[in-house]
């Protein structure tokens, strides 16, 4: 694809489309001399941010994309991604994602970019900043700048959102963080129900021997909990399969609860220790020491901080009494090894604006809201 142009005061920036190792090592490093004075940021993995765009990847079996970068004089100021995901159940939508950028007119350059590009493989909207995928780093931050990113979650700059909208898109979806203490104080109304249920449920900790067939159960729930949920995009298994067997090297067994009533597995969670706060003086580099600080840091030390990124209840039970006792009781099977590791806090994400049954649970165990992203969109 041709390289895009466009001045701003008396020098021009240039698209780049990434098409080599070289053009990708200056996409990952492009975040690190905008944020250098942000405190609150935490440079990403490199090895991981390079994984996702590996042309044998399990995404790539299902989707396409292009990477770009911006320059100016030589200088790497901005990047984003246009990406085109064949399990999208909506025809006609493409995403955008990995966003960064100097200045505005950088911005407007590199969404005019992939919004091209987009339109040449016959999309009719751009929906993002979706990094890459919906089950990954999903919504631009909006509200929540001055504290770090938790694991698998962005950063942005405040002036983005602003940026966004003076070129058309307009927010869609807003999405929110919550943070909890996991030594928090079982509300009576949750702990009666998860009494009256206990006679038909079961909670238990993933079964690392059987971790295939507990990955095929694990899908099966959240593409059935998931359904009817905005932006849902099922889960591939294969590339499933491959997310698990990697997550379950990082997490102990008792991180991931699943939940049975009368013997079939119907609900779930899973917790994530936080890597971002075992990696925040990394600076998204395991080589050539990271890699053993990262590992003792994880497996000895054990954050202070971890995620929950994944939960889930089957629909049949979603709008009963089972309901909301399910949910709690993941929840509590989850938070006790948390509690017992020494993990402090708990971010709980993300969770739609208008998931109210949820919202509600996590409130009423004394969440709160703390950081908000959104989801764009525009007509192409």
């Amino acid at each position: 694809m041709a390289e895009r142009e466009q001045a701003v005061p008396d020098v021009v920036v240039e698209t780049v489309p990434v098409t080599s190792r070289r053009h990708l090592d200056d996409f990952i490093r492009c975040p690190q001399a905008l944020y250098r004075d942000d405190p609150a940021w935490i440079a990403p993995l490199a090895v991981e941010q390079r994984s996702r765009f590996a042309k044998d990847s399990h995404y790539a079996s299902h989707a396409r994309w292009q990477a770009w970068t911006a320059h100016r004089q030589g200088q790497v100021v901005g990047r984003i991604s246009a990406q085109i995901d064949d399990l999208e159940p909506q025809a006609g939508l493409g995403y955008f994602g990995m966003l960064e950028a100097d200045s505005e007119a950088t911005l407007r350059l590199l969404l005019a970019t992939a919004s091209d590009w987009l339109r040449s493989e016959g999309m009719q909207r751009v929906r993002g900043p979706l990094n890459l995928h919906i089950n990954d780093e999903v919504g631009l931050l909006v509200a929540g700048f001055e504290t770090p990113p938790s694991v698998m979650m962005g950063h942005a700059q405040p002036w983005y959102g602003d940026a966004l909208e003076a070129v058309g898109f307009a927010g869609v979806r807003d999405l929110l963080a919550y943070r909890i203490r996991p030594d928090f104080d079982a509300p009576r109304v949750m702990t009666r129900l998860a009494r009256h249920a206990a006679p038909r449920v079961t909670v238990r900790a993933l079964r690392r021997p059987q971790l295939i067939a507990e990955a095929d159960t694990l899908r099966e729930i959240f593409n059935d909990a998931w359904a009817d949920n905005w932006g849902f995009v099922p889960l591939d298994r294969d590339e499933w399969r491959h997310t698990v067997s990697s997550l379950a090297k990082l997490l102990p067994a008792d991180y991931l609860q699943i939940a049975e009533v009368d013997g079939e597995p119907v609900a779930f969670i899973v917790a994530l220790p936080n890597i971002n706060e075992a990696a925040r003086d990394l600076n998204g580099r395991l080589l050539p020491f990271g890699w053993a600080k990262l590992l003792w840091r994880l497996k000895v030390r054990h954050p202070r901080s971890a995620r929950v990124p994944l939960m889930g209840v089957k629909q049949a039970f979603q709008h009963s009494r089972l309901g909301p006792a399910l949910a709690f009781m993941v929840i509590d099977a989850v938070r006790k090894p948390l509690h017992a590791r020494g993990v402090t806090e708990v971010e709980m994400s993300w969770i739609l604006e208008d998931n109210d049954g949820m919202r509600n649970i996590i409130e009423t165990i004394g969440g709160e809201a703390y950081k908000r992203y959104r989801v764009y969109e525009k007509d192409l």
